[in-house]
């Protein structure tokens, strides 16, 4: 049994307000029996204030993952398994970046590979996804837009992933917007990925989202834990928290694929993309 644990938070630019909310996050779902907790797409550092290029261009901080702020996280992370986003410098190109670490140091990076709107304006695009073995089990990353992308989560699937920790900082709708956050169609877009992914790829599907407001953006929030049917096990609403549930992931995947598995029954020859 693991218990797991997503996180809905407003985090900016302030690196040491970031780190005292991480760790007061990390303390909590210690106490809990966490496992695994993944944080939101940039949230060391911050997202971008616009996505349209109007406004404040200003860009989060560049950091090295093997650098201090990640040793750092790592340091918190201790017994747990930590995913959270940063902004990558690797030279001078700048990528959106997820880490996975724990105490030991540095377990897996991936890069955002599908970039909204003006987003490719101020980060170069990944291009892989890749498992990796944690000791929780075998995981996988993406980061928010990624997971409109069906092939996205597949290939993870493919490689072996049990667990895929999704961070986002995903907005709601910037036209027809609704007050309430809980009526919005970006909103409903966000929840609807994060089910089926888990769905049709028979895994625990962890999802992690920036909420409150940056810049001209409103977050959604709405972070999540989904088993491998596609059921909500926990959510955070649209509201600021952390969602905890636990699993018997072993049993869980042989259920889930004992009968009609998903990966088992693909017939890529079939496919005109070829996965």
């Amino acid at each position: 049994m693991i218990t797991v644990a997503a996180v809905a938070d407003n985090f900016g630019r302030d690196l040491d307000d970031a780190f005292a909310r991480i760790a007061t996050i990390l303390d909590d779902a210690r106490a809990r029996g966490a496992s695994l907790v993944a944080l939101p797409e940039a949230t060391l550092g911050g997202y971008l204030a616009n996505l349209d290029g109007a406004g404040d261009v200003s860009l989060p901080p560049a950091l090295d993952v093997d650098g201090p702020e990640v040793r750092r996280l790592a340091e918190l992370a201790g017994d747990l398994v930590v995913t959270a986003g940063l902004c990558e410098a690797d030279g001078g190109t700048r990528y959106n970046t997820a880490v996975a670490v724990t105490g030991g140091g540095l377990l897996g990076v991936h890069r955002k590979v599908h970039q909204p709107l003006g987003e490719g304006a101020s980060y170069a695009a990944g291009d892989e996804f890749a498992a990796f073995d944690t000791p929780i089990g075998r995981m996988g990353m993406m980061i928010c837009y990624d997971k409109a992308f069906p092939e996205a989560a597949r290939a993870l699937a493919m490689d072996g992933a049990e667990i895929v920790s999704c961070m986002s900082a995903w907005p709601a709708a910037r036209t027809n917007s609704t007050p309430d956050l809980a009526d919005d169609r970006w909103t409903r877009r966000f929840d609807l990925f994060d089910r089926v992914r888990a769905l049709e790829n028979q895994l625990l599907w962890v999802s992690a989202n920036q909420s409150g407001t940056f810049g001209s953006l409103r977050f959604v929030a709405s972070a999540k834990v989904v088993d491998s049917g596609g059921d909500v096990l926990a959510t955070t609403g649209t509201e600021r928290g952390v969602a905890y549930a636990s699993v018997d992931l072993e049993a869980m995947l042989a259920t889930a694929r004992a009968g009609m598995f998903h990966l088992r029954d693909r017939r890529p020859d079939t496919y005109l993309i070829g996965v």
